[in-house]
């Protein structure tokens, strides 16, 4: 066996491990078994007649091979992922994720997105929170899906292509008999000494916990504890309801039975929404999905920021970029 007999799968997870440093943590990012990724790179190790790492107890480093061997494998693993989406992924259905179900701006672009290319199937997902769907984008299990890209590791923020939706305002869910419910809109200092829940505990959205910190901090709000993960509008409601929290959320977060949402002011918080797809992945529904957010958020001024409105550090030249 030579060079140009390599298998791909083999290059993927040499490219993985080379970018984490860290054998558990490449097998997770490609949804395999730590001992089969292991075989993997010793199988292309043989292939190509070099030592690509050297294995320590306490840590993995790259040889000169494999440092020599990176920007070649992520050349070919680009081709041919390109060379997938141009004979493989037009004919097929194209995997949305919307995080959840409800009217939310993801929804809006997914159906405009439908009237704009009638011909393809644009099928909805719910895998609720883009640290999740990312690593399913990332491994091939799932083609789009919507969040806030600044969010994201940065090694895996480099497999992945985004484009700026919205900058979305946020609000507050309160049960109907808060003393906060009766406002129109709640100033963001008034919830100083509150405790809100905004997923923490919760793997598939450590985007969103952490824009919550980065809003919390210094403003007497308490993050809520872990609590158990919901799945629908009722069990959500119970849970939160069980707790007695307030909830983080949107201004387009579905109704929920028994509660109110208030938008946040004084600053304006805002969610930088991106739509994220992996990166050299094409398909005429990607197109379509593009041109509805463009479009949308040209006539809805989505990407106006107010004065004074708050971002996450860092966001804000991400969404430019």
């Amino acid at each position: 066996m030579n060079a140009r007999e390599v298998d791909p799968r083999l290059l993927r997870g040499f490219v993985a491990t080379a970018e984490e440093l860290h054998f558990t943590r490449a097998a997770a990012r490609l949804y395999v078994a730590q001992q089969a990724l292991s075989r993997d790179i010793r199988r292309l190790e043989q292939t190509l007649g070099a030592r690509l790492f050297v294995r320590t107890t306490r840590q993995v480093e790259l040889t000169s091979d494999g440092e020599r061997l990176l920007p070649h494998a992520r050349r070919v693993l680009r081709a041919h992922d390109e060379l997938a989406a141009a004979f493989g992924a037009a004919g097929r259905p194209l995997l949305v994720d919307l995080n959840s179900e409800g009217p939310g701006t993801a929804r809006q672009v997914l159906v405009r997105a439908r009237e704009l290319a009638p011909d393809q199937e644009l099928m909805a997902r719910f895998e609720s929170g883009l640290t999740h769907s990312a690593g399913e984008i990332a491994a091939g299990r799932l083609d789009v899906s919507f969040g806030r890209f600044g969010g994201l590791a940065p090694a895996l923020r480099a497999r992945l292509a985004h484009q700026p939706v919205r900058y979305e305002p946020l609000a507050v869910v309160l049960p109907r008999d808060h003393p906060l419910a009766a406002r129109a809109a709640v100033p963001v200092d008034a919830l100083a000494g509150q405790t809100l829940y905004a997923g923490a505990g919760n793997p598939r959205t450590l985007e969103w916990t952490d824009l919550a910190r980065g809003l919390f901090a210094g403003r007497g709000i308490a993050l809520a504890p872990p609590a158990p993960v919901a799945v629908g509008k009722e069990e959500f409601r119970r849970v939160m309801a069980k707790t007695g929290h307030a909830v983080l959320a949107t201004v387009d977060f579905p109704d929920m039975p028994g509660c109110v949402r208030r938008p946040l002011i004084h600053p304006v918080p805002l969610s930088p929404l991106s739509m994220v797809w992996r990166a050299g992945f094409g398909h005429p529904g990607l197109d379509a999905l593009r041109t509805a957010a463009a479009e949308l958020g040209g006539v809805r001024g989505w990407l106006d920021v107010p004065d004074g409105g708050w971002l996450p550090d860092g966001d804000a030249a991400l969404m430019r970029g």
